[in-house]
């Protein structure tokens, strides 16, 4: 009499484990193919390139190595340089130039320092250096160590380091000798001695290659040229549409290339995206790979920007 409904609770749970052993079964399967599915797109799609992010940048070529500046690193060495051919003074004024801003600033054009010490050189205006305002213009802090050191007798003979505290009167004199390797290939680059050792390039963001890049930048506006042009002149103390054959250059070296190398350095400042000297040519776009040969020379002794 019992019996039925015993029956009949069995047959209900029976009925309720087999859904469920369905329902897991179907979940498997459909989990099962979902990552078939996830494993072809995987293996059916390639992989995607994101080319990452690259700062701003210059590269200077010298003694089998590369030395890497930021742009204003780079920018102020090539007026320190072209100072020296405003001055007609040999490169070994620009090497020792080089070590004392390395030493006293890293080329990093800064409004304080040690005591009242400014600028570049950290050149003093209580040691009759110049108003502050003064210092703080790389080309006039830059004439300034020089005419300082076109007093130091025999200054190209003397050790770097030596020269250098003369005209700084440094706490540590000795600090200077650190630098001279490093300034010496410098000074070759920056002076022209070794062709094209320079190159910049502008910030890029990540992205592939259909991103947008300020390095595809397009020609200066013609005020920027001219804006350039005029600042080339008042550091070289010589026109860049006037540049002297190879037998009349100044003693610091190749006046034209020390030029293109100046404008390379400021491209970012000026928005310059070309400069072109002979047949060599810069490009912002093409940067990190330097100087290129190209059909179309620049006008027999002259620097174009573009």
């Amino acid at each position: 009499m019992h019996d039925k409904p015993r029956r009949q609770r069995r047959e209900r749970r029976r009925r309720k484990s087999s859904a469920f052993i369905k329902i897991l079964v179907a979940l498997t399967l459909v989990c099962g193919a979902l990552v078939a599915v996830g494993v072809y797109v995987i293996r059916s799609i390639g992989p995607v390139d994101i080319d990452p992010p690259v700062a701003a940048g210059c590269s200077v070529s010298g003694e089998g190595r590369d030395d890497v500046l930021e742009p204003e690193q780079a920018a102020s060495a090539a007026t320190v340089s072209g100072v020296a051919f405003a001055r007609d003074l040999p490169e070994e004024a620009v090497v020792i130039a080089f070590a004392t801003v390395w030493q006293e600033t890293k080329f990093f054009n800064i409004e304080y320092g040690d005591l009242d010490s400014v600028g570049l050189f950290q050149q003093r205006p209580s040691q009759e250096w110049g108003e502050p305002e003064q210092i703080m213009d790389p080309v006039y802090a830059s004439g300034k160590f020089y005419e300082h050191l076109e007093e130091v007798d025999g200054y190209a003979e003397m050790p770097v380091y030596e020269a250098a505290q003369t005209v700084q009167r440094s706490a540590d004199g000795f600090a200077y000798d650190q630098h001279e390797k490093r300034s010496r290939e410098m000074a070759a680059a920056f002076t022209g001695s070794s062709a094209g050792a320079l190159t910049c390039w502008p910030s890029r963001p990540a992205g592939g290659a259909e991103s947008p890049s300020p390095s595809a930048r397009p020609a200066a506006e013609p005020d920027d040229v001219q804006a350039a042009l005029e600042e080339m002149e008042r550091v070289f103390g010589a026109s860049p549409a006037a540049v002297p054959a190879s037998g009349e250059q100044p003693r610091t070296g190749d006046l034209g290339w020390a030029m293109a190398l100046w404008a390379v350095a400021h491209s970012e400042e000026y928005g310059l995206s070309s400069v072109t000297y002979q047949d060599q040519r810069w490009t912002a776009q093409n940067g990190q790979e330097g100087w290129g040969t190209v059909p179309d020379a620049a006008p027999d002794g002259e620097v174009v920007l573009g």
